[in-house]
């Protein structure tokens, strides 16, 4: 593993960021951090500093709010995202979508693969392209690998919601937008969601808008 003197740039910029109190600033679509792939973990932040960034990452999130947040998206090139969430919906949400609580984990170096060959669609939305949200086919369920924040193995199967989120954050690690796997054709504003589109399954959508579900 390399020492954080080995990669000061990164440590200097993750200090920068951390100077100021409060959420740090998300970056929006167009910038070109969201766009590059990021460097794997390796040290770069010592323990303290990579602790620090980490709690800011996580009141960033919740500040948004979010269910997830990658580093690139508040300007920092390292392949680290947080996700938390708290899942509170109706029951039929939660039933439609496999939406349940999940505690705060720190994704250290992540990568997925698809369990299977079941694919669902859902509304997705995202802090880095405010104000929208359209329809991503993914996995039904993923085998996650990494590291969390302590350097300990993550091999952990993730389904429903929680499958969603993973794979969201850890496109964002490998400079991918959800938009990149949407269905461009299903694109709504906020107030379409709210006015439109809130039911559990996106299928009256699919209908209205003209898009075919997998």
């Amino acid at each position: 593993m390399a020492t954080p003197s080995h990669r000061t740039p990164l440590a200097e910029l993750v200090e920068e960021l951390l100077a100021t109190d409060g959420p740090l600033p998300i970056v929006a679509a167009g910038e070109p951090v969201l766009r590059r792939p990021t460097e794997r973990y390796d040290g770069q932040l010592d323990a303290g500093l990579l602790s620090r960034f980490v709690e800011a990452l996580r009141v960033t999130m919740h500040a948004a709010p979010g269910v997830g947040l990658a580093a690139p998206q508040v300007g920092v090139p390292l392949r680290i995202a947080v996700i938390e969430d708290p899942a509170p919906v109706p029951e039929e949400v939660r039933v439609a979508r496999g939406r349940v609580p999940q505690p705060f984990r720190v994704l250290v170096n992540p990568s997925y693969e698809p369990v299977g060959t079941e694919r669902v669609a859902f509304f997705e939305g995202c802090l880095s392209v405010p104000g929208w949200q359209a329809v991503v086919a993914r996995p039904a369920q993923v085998r996650l690998t990494g590291e969390d924040e302590k350097g300990r193995t993550v091999d952990e199967v993730f389904g429903g919601w929680p499958a969603r989120i993973v794979q969201h954050e850890t496109d964002h690690l490998d400079g991918m937008l959800y938009l990149d796997r949407a269905e461009l054709r299903s694109l709504s504003s906020n107030q379409a969601m709210a006015e439109r589109w809130t039911q559990p399954t996106p299928e009256q959508a699919a209908a209205s808008l003209g898009f075919e579900l997998p």
